[in-house]
This record gives C-alpha cells, sequence and structure tokens, in this order.
C-alpha cells in the first residue's frame, strides 16, 4: 500500500511538474509573441457611420456591423447572471482559467479523437475575439491561457464583461448586447424582460442556431435553461423563474429606421466622409450632423413626388408593368415580392375587376378595394402629346392579373397610381452661407441611386438669363433700357450654316424694356444684350457666380441657357442675387463627432457680412478659410476636419465674410425685375401663395425637353428641374411653369410658412423716377402712361423730349430706341 501511495504521489509530482515545466516553456516560448492585455482599455470597437438631420433626427447608418457600446455600469444585473450562467458560472472567482472546464474538454478530447468544447471562460474568449483566430489548435489555445492569465491580471472583472458583451457576434449582423436587444426587440436592453434577457444570453454560445428568428423552438429550448440554471444558482426566485418561462418567444427582426426619409442626402454625406477617412468612415462611429432641418426635407420629398405624379397623370396611363398569366394566388404573391415599394407605390394585382371597383392582391397577401374615382384619370398614353379617350369603366383600364401600383391614402384605402416616368430634382439653400436645408436627387431613391440634383448637368434654358441680366446691368444698361426684340440671323461662313433664334411663340414684340422682357422671356432680346456686353466680359463676370467656365459654351448661345450645369449649381449662383451681391458656396456637412461625443470638424463657411446663422444652425467652433469649405461633390472635407485633441477643444473662430461678387444696386435691381416675372410673366402662378417677396424666373429648353424654376425670398433659394433622364420632350404644352414651378410652390409654400416677408433691404445709391414708356428716359410732369423705375444715381437717364412726352407711348417715329442690331 506504502508502494501504491509513493507510486501515485510521485505520479502526482511528475505530472504536476510536467504540467509546470511545459506551461513555463510555452510562456517563454509564446510570452514575447504576445500582445499587451493593456492595450484592451484602449481598444476601438467598429461602430457603424450614422447620419442625421439638424434637428438630431437619424437619416441613415452605414456600416456591416450593428454596434453601439454600451459601459458595464448600464447592462441590467439580470443580463449578467444570465450570461454567466450560460457560459461561464465560475467568473466570479477564477483567475482566467477555469480548470474543471479544460479537464472535461480534454477528456473529450481523448474519447472522441478530436476537440469538442474549449472549455473557455469569459475571458479566454476575451483573448480570442481580440487577438486570436477561431482556428482550433493546440498553440491557439495555449495563446488563449496564457492571454486569459495576462488579461484577469491587468483588467477587472467588470472591464472583461464589458468587452466581451460589445464585442461578441449575436446574428444578424448585431455585435454586442445592445446591437442585439434593437435587432430582436427594437429597444434597448435596458428595457428587456427577464425572458428576453435570457434569450440574449443564450446567443454567443452559437449564434445561428440559438437565432430566435431563424430557430424559434431552439432558442427557447436554451432560454428556458439558462433560466433554470439562473433559479438553481440562487439569482431569481421561484416566481420571477415561472414568470419568464410562461412568457412567448416573440423576437422579431427590427432594423434601425431612419426617422427622416433623405436617402440622396445621406448617399451624400457619405461619399464626403468616406473621402475623407476611407472605410474608416465606416467603422470608427462617427456622427455626421448635416444642415437639413427634417421637416424642410419632408416637405421636398412630397412636393417632387405630387409634382411628378399629377404631371404623369396629365399624360395617361402607360398600362400595367406585367400581365400575369393564369389565376395562381401563390405565384401572384411570388411575383408581388419580386418587386419593390417604389416611394410608397405598392405593387398589386388585380384579381377581380367590376363597374365601380376593381379589386387587387397587395404583398400582404390581402385583397382590397380599388375605387372607380381614383381610376377614371388613366386615359391610354399613346405620346406626350396625345392620350386615348377617357375611359367609362374599370374594365377599359385594366384586366384580372394585371400588375400595377395602388397608393394608400390616409383613410387606409388604396388608389390607382402608377410610377412616373419622369424624374425631377429640387434643392434648397440658405442664400446667407450656402447652407443645403432640402434635397431632393429624383422620385425614388429605391428606383435610382442617381442623384440629379447634385449629378445631371441639363441645359437650363431662360432660368439662366438672370445672369445675363445682371451682367448688362453692371455693364450700362438699366430695366428701362430699351431692346429691340426683332428677327436676327446668324451666318458662319465657314461652315456655310445659319442661326435664327426665335421666341418661345414665335412672335416679335419690338423695342421693349429690359424688365419687360425679362419677365416675358424674350430670347432675342437676351442675345442682344450678350452680344452688347460681349461673351468675354460676361463669362467672366457669371463665373464670379461659381460656376466653371468650361461647363459655359462661348458664343451666343449661352444667352438661351445652354450650359449644362446641375441644380445644385444654378441655386448656388442665384444665391448671389437672395443674398445682396456675395457668393457662397453650398455645403452639406455642419459637424463630425467622433464616437465620444468629441467633436472633429465644425463647418464655418464664408457668411454674407451681419447675417447670423438661421435658427437651429449649430455654433460654429473651429477656423476654417474659403479653400478648407467642403466640396459636396468630391467628397473632400477641409484638413481641420482631423481629429482634435481632447486637451485642445476648438477655439471659436472670427465669421469669415462671403466675397462680394455683385453690387448690392444690381441684385437689388435684379430682385424687382425677378419679382414681375411672378407678378407678369411666366410664374404668375406663384401669386397663388398670396406672398409679396417672391422672385424667380421659369426656365424650358428646346421641344420642352426640361423644365426649370429657380425663385427666392432672403430665407431660401430653391431651385427645381424635371425631365426625363434620357432627355426627350415632356410634351408641347409643358413648360417650367407647368411642372417645375408647382413643384417649387409646393415646397416653398410649406417652407414660408408663418414667417413675414423678407427681400433684400434696399441698398443706398439708387434712384426712383417716373419713366417715359416710349423712350425709357426720365418722364415730364403730365406725361401719360409714365411709370416708375430703379436706377443707380450715377447714372440716370437723360429727361424725354417734348414729343415723346406728349405722346407716352412706344413712339416708332421719335427718337429711336436702344436698338443693338
Amino acid at each position: 500500500m506504502m508502494r501504491l501511495l509513493k507510486f501515485f504521489g510521485w505520479t502526482f509530482v511528475a505530472t504536476f511538474s510536467s504540467l509546470l515545466l511545459g506551461l513555463s516553456g510555452a510562456f517563454l516560448y509564446l510570452g514575447p509573441s504576445l500582445p499587451s492585455a493593456e492595450s484592451l482599455r484602449t481598444i476601438q470597437l467598429q461602430i457603424p457611420l450614422r447620419i442625421y438631420s439638424s434637428d438630431a433626427k437619424l437619416i441613415a447608418e452605414f456600416g456591416e456591423m450593428r454596434r453601439t457600446p454600451i459601459r458595464y455600469a448600464d447592462i441590467p444585473p439580470d443580463f449578467i447572471h444570465a450570461l454567466l450562467a450560460a457560459e461561464d458560472d465560475n467568473f466570479a472567482s477564477h483567475y482566467g482559467v477555469d480548470l474543471a472546464s479544460l479537464m472535461r474538454a480534454a477528456t473529450q478530447l481523448l474519447s472522441s479523437g478530436h476537440i469538442q468544447t474549449g472549455g473557455s471562460t469569459i475571458t479566454m474568449q476575451v483573448a480570442k475575439n481580440f487577438f486570436l483566430t477561431s482556428e482550433r489548435s493546440f498553440s491557439r489555445k495555449a495563446n488563449e491561457i496564457l492571454l486569459a492569465l495576462q488579461i484577469e491580471r491587468e483588467l477587472s472583472k467588470e472591464e472583461i464583461l464589458e468587452l466581451y458583451v460589445n464585442k461578441i457576434y449575436l446574428g444578424n449582423r448585431a455585435y454586442g448586447i445592445e446591437a442585439a436587444a434593437q435587432v430582436y426587440y427594437g429597444k434597448p436592453i435596458r428595457e428587456l424582460s427577464l425572458a428576453q434577457l435570457a434569450m440574449i444570453a443564450g446567443l454567443p454560445k452559437a449564434p445561428s442556431r440559438f437565432n430566435p428568428l431563424a430557430n424559434p423552438a431552439r432558442s427557447k429550448e436554451r432560454r428556458d435553461w439558462i433560466l433554470g440554471r439562473m433559479h438553481k444558482l440562487g439569482h431569481i426566485d421561484e416566481a420571477s423563474y415561472q414568470q419568464a418561462l410562461a412568457e412567448p418567444a416573440e423576437a422579431s427582426y427590427h432594423v434601425a429606421t431612419p426617422e427622416l426619409n433623405a436617402p440622396y442626402i445621406a448617399e451624400m454625406a457619405r461619399a464626403e466622409l468616406v473621402g475623407r477617412y476611407g472605410s474608416d468612415a465606416y467603422t470608427e462611429g462617427f456622427r455626421v450632423t448635416t444642415t437639413v432641418p427634417s421637416d424642410l426635407q419632408e416637405t421636398a420629398s412630397m412636393a417632387v413626388r405630387q409634382g411628378l405624379l399629377d404631371y404623369d397623370r396629365r399624360h395617361g396611363y402607360r398600362g400595367p408593368e406585367a400581365r400575369l398569366p393564369g389565376t395562381n394566388r401563390d405565384a401572384w404573391l411570388e411575383e408581388l415580392n419580386k418587386r419593390r415599394i417604389i416611394n410608397n407605390l405598392e405593387p398589386a394585382v388585380v384579381t377581380q375587376v367590376g363597374s365601380s371597383a376593381i379589386h387587387v392582391l397587395t404583398r400582404s397577401g390581402n385583397e382590397e378595394k380599388v375605387s372607380w374615382e381614383s381610376m377614371s384619370w388613366a386615359r391610354p398614353f399613346i405620346s406626350a402629346d396625345s392620350q386615348g379617350p377617357k375611359p367609362q369603366q374599370p374594365g377599359q383600364v385594366v384586366k384580372i392579373g394585371d400588375l400595377i401600383r395602388v397608393q394608400r391614402q390616409e383613410d387606409g384605402s388604396l388608389a390607382f397610381s402608377q410610377i412616373p416616368a419622369a424624374q425631377s430634382a429640387l434643392v434648397s439653400l440658405d442664400p446667407r452661407d450656402g447652407a443645403i436645408r432640402a434635397l431632393v436627387g429624383g422620385f425614388s431613391f429605391e428606383q435610382s441611386h442617381y442623384n440629379r440634383a447634385a449629378q445631371a448637368k441639363r441645359q437650363p434654358g431662360s432660368s439662366f438669363k438672370p445672369f445675363i441680366y445682371s451682367a448688362a446691368l453692371d455693364r450700362g444698361f438699366t430695366a428701362a433700357s430699351l431692346i429691340n426684340d426683332a428677327p436676327i440671323v446668324f451666318v458662319d461662313p465657314y461652315l456655310d450654316t445659319v442661326w435664327r433664334p426665335k421666341n418661345d411663340t414665335n412672335t416679335f414684340l419690338g423695342p421693349i424694356r429690359m424688365r419687360e422682357a425679362l419677365y416675358k422671356s424674350r430670347n432675342l432680346v437676351s442675345i442682344r444684350l450678350l452680344q452688347s456686353t460681349g461673351i468675354d466680359y460676361t463669362l467672366d463676370y457669371i463665373g464670379r457666380f461659381g460656376f466653371d467656365k468650361r461647363d459655359l459654351p462661348r458664343n451666343l448661345s449661352l444667352a438661351l441657357g445652354t450650359a449644362n450645369l446641375t441644380p445644385l449649381e444654378i441655386a448656388g449662383g442665384w444665391s448671389t442675387f437672395a443674398n445682396g451681391g456675395y457668393r457662397i458656396q453650398p455645403y452639406l456637412i455642419e459637424r463630425i463627432e467622433d464616437r465620444d461625443g468629441k467633436l472633429l470638424y465644425q463647418a464655418n463657411p464664408p457668411r454674407v457680412p451681419g447675417e447670423q446663422p438661421a435658427p437651429g444652425a449649430f455654433v460654429n467652433t473651429s477656423a476654417a478659410t474659403e479653400d478648407s469649405i467642403p466640396d459636396i461633390t468630391s467628397g473632400d472635407l477641409p484638413e481641420n476636419a482631423q481629429p482634435t485633441p481632447a486637451s485642445q477643444p476648438p477655439a471659436a473662430p472670427e465669421p469669415i465674410a462671403a466675397e462680394r461678387i455683385v453690387d448690392a444696386r444690381t441684385t437689388y435691381i435684379m430682385t424687382s425685375m425677378l419679382q414681375d416675372v411672378i407678378k407678369h410673366g411666366t410664374a404668375r402662378r406663384a401669386l397663388e401663395m398670396g406672398r409679396s417677396d417672391l422672385a424667380g424666373k421659369t426656365g424650358t429648353t428646346n421641344e420642352s425637353k426640361d423644365s426649370w424654376f429657380s425663385g427666392y425670398n432672403a430665407d431660401y433659394v430653391t431651385t427645381v428641374w424635371a425631365g426625363f433622364d434620357q432627355p426627350e420632350s415632356l410634351g408641347s404644352h409643358e413648360y417650367g411653369s407647368t411642372v417645375a414651378l408647382p413643384i417649387w410652390m409646393g415646397f416653398m409654400s410649406a417652407a414660408l410658412k408663418d414667417k413675414p416677408p423678407h427681400l433684400q433691404a434696399e441698398p443706398e445709391g439708387l434712384l426712383t423716377l417716373r419713366i417715359n414708356p416710349s423712350s425709357g428716359r426720365i418722364a415730364s410732369p403730365g406725361t401719360p402712361g409714365a411709370f416708375f423705375e430703379l436706377f443707380k444715381n450715377e447714372a440716370p437717364p437723360p429727361m424725354a423730349s417734348e414729343e415723346e412726352s406728349s405722346q407716352g407711348s412706344l413712339a416708332k417715329d421719335s427718337a429711336p430706341p436702344i436698338d443693338l442690331f
């Protein structure tokens, strides 16, 4: 017996010594290559990029990993108990390695011949998740053990648990317990019930096998087992245990739903961040605040949507998207689920056609009624200029099996609709500093990611004429100057070509005042003005507004708006008229914060002198120069967007004054002339808004391929474009006033609601004089038809002759008007 005891004793000593020597050798061999456990305190977990409106509503989230880190103090105690019961109930007492668990794993290896479980503690899992791969090998396990021992020496149990619960993958792209709570229950983890906490605690072992969405029965078994362990270990009482067991497993998929639907804004912001930070933009937890208020953006989206639907219905019904054969309900549902909802237009299949309504099958599997009243507009589309006869009953519009689009009304009913073929873009800026207040790049981002507001270069037509007129005013012309609206022919002897520009109505009005020519949009007057001021002078002048001269044609067609420009560029240029003559540069990003809320970048754009930031805008807290303002189309942010050390918070700089590029008197006269476009000209429809502070200009290109309206007061400059992506006619009776202007009105009516009239204040150096309409000269007392006009005080017109004063109308035989050609 003594020999046997000695044998076992020496065997134990030898085994223990061998293990000790083995571990010591492993430590000496592997130790130098092990990472520092202290680095876990400063490790940066991957957090997605989040984009917000100026009023802090979530617009979008970018990044493969859904993660919201949580501090140990914010973890519910019940979750900690559930997690330890499931993963490591000896966590509080071991030093990183649980020998019993390792022995159990070794026994399984010896009996089965391969590794079944790793015997890992939570500390060992932290070591593996942060520093090692998932490879199953003895060397990796040795590293894991040594790292766990090192971590336990340098970090507290609370720090280890915090690292673990924020790092672990829990299925459905959820990393960390806070993200998992949001994904499976749509609530923060502090609001979950005991049963729900146990469900999430069961996921780390096998996120796919115990996933409550993919395997609800198996996940419930795991949940109940964890609850039983918690009860057995004394963490919950009998009543809580039974109540949690009885709670149904009702997990469902919750994706982070944006609070504001602004996908074009989100994509622009994402591109800017990637341009600055590269792929780190998706993982460093940047919080980006844009200049866009949620109410204005929602208004812009609705205005574009409604404007395109109205235009589309004027031109008839183009037929179903598809005709599905047979009457197989399951096949129809399968096809419906392949179709996206496009800007709230749902796909549906016609199942019944009655005399006063139709019934449709929706993607939810329900059959619903669509009234005839919502279908009566659907004349057959033939071309942009013709439609078939008005239908008298539903059977003349649809047939059973037609795949159509329906629109959900406020009362829950469905209305007949179709996806518009035309597109539109809207951009609205604050003219004081260029902040983008609303931007819509098309009917639906789901339909097309192409951002027409910032990327589509189209001819602006007559909406470009104000730049020509402004150049003329600064070249010596006045709003009362008479220009001959008469035919003109240009011959190129080298190319043997002839250009005969004409007015839209193919009529000519003869001598006409500049003011009247602008609000009547006379093409021949614009051409004569450009030829008089000179191409080179005008190109240089227009270049001051921020346009790239390479996009401007160096010929007289420039007067007709043949430059290729985006709506964003047009709005930026028009801002100078609204702000009294200053150049601004559109920008989108107001501020960038890191994962800890530390300010990395704050916009400080050039601002109109004396103007304060608009209500709701952030106070500038970092310096910038004109060259450092973000280029929102290139993806670049200024250099001062680099992280600022926490010990050196950014100081508030002096505001940067915007550069004056146009005489304030010129912009004041231009605004007065553009107000007449609304009072007397092509935009008279805007009088319905009942405001006295609106100025703007329509634009329609050849064959009505592009429809434009740009307009403003001193609060907002808004440009709207409408047309087809592949240019074709909108219809011979469609103009800037019929397509773009209603969209502009829909937005501006809401944006300016309850706001007092606000236009540029009258600058010094202006004269208001009574003018003889026949000559554009100062009228003598008693001149019939005389009117008041604005002039710069250094260049008043001369007095009219007695003969002109007595006639008081355009005298064809009196002193000749300013006839340029």
